[in-house]
């Protein structure tokens, strides 16, 4: 077990999210949250990811409690929001090698990566240039690049064509293989080739 979460409470301007949710995460496994808008599903990610503190509860990395492991966790955790997250004056390459660097990755042939994320002919133009799912695609490059084993992400399927998807889970079903999991929120069904998808809803509560 990678991640686990024990009775967790989470309030938002004085309303309960959710309360005494428990959770578990497992290598080789997607787990995706689901649930209306509102219910609490960034949320929950935000608090797993460790970017916020919960009204109650704990969350254990690897059978410690978080906080007693946060340096560890942090190194081997990949979160990437809703929001693309890129360096809107940066193009495409520079954003990929500002990665690298942040990973201590050494340089690769990045433009080969950006055609497989279908970018092509896009590598040079300013990420503020290009459109919310081209700048999404750049966003998610970072699953080529990281070498995390749990990855957090929230709604990564937004504004992406059926290629993109495609190639996002393909990446997801290699990743899981390789001992990694997959954490992730999304209003569509999410399928993942060769891997079970189990599924946590969240309900609204008003």
């Amino acid at each position: 077990m990678l991640l686990s979460a024990r009775q967790l409470s989470c309030i938002r301007q004085d309303r309960v999210l959710f309360e005494q949710l428990d959770l578990q995460l497992h290598a080789g496994e997607v787990l995706q949250i689901a649930g209306k808008n509102g219910a609490g599903k960034s949320s929950l990610l935000r608090i797993l990811a460790g970017l916020s503190d919960p009204e109650d509860g704990e969350i254990w990395y690897q059978q410690q409690p978080l906080s007693q492991s946060a340096d560890d966790y942090a190194d081997n955790l990949c979160f990437i929001g809703h929001l693309a997250g890129v360096q809107p004056q940066l193009t495409a390459l520079e954003n990929l090698a500002f990665w690298r660097a942040c990973f201590a990755l050494t340089p690769a042939d990045d433009w080969v990566l950006l055609a497989q994320l279908g970018l092509a002919g896009l590598e040079d133009i300013p990420c503020q240039q290009l459109s919310a799912g081209q700048q999404r695609r750049v966003s998610l490059a970072r699953l080529w690049l990281t070498t995390a084993q749990i990855w957090i992400l929230d709604e990564p399927f937004t504004a992406l064509d059926q290629s993109a998807i495609a190639a996002l889970t393909r990446r997801m079903a290699a990743h899981c293989a390789a001992g990694g999991a997959v954490l992730l929120t999304s209003h569509q069904p999410v399928e993942v080739p060769g891997h079970p998808v189990r599924q946590l809803t969240l309900e609204y509560r008003w």
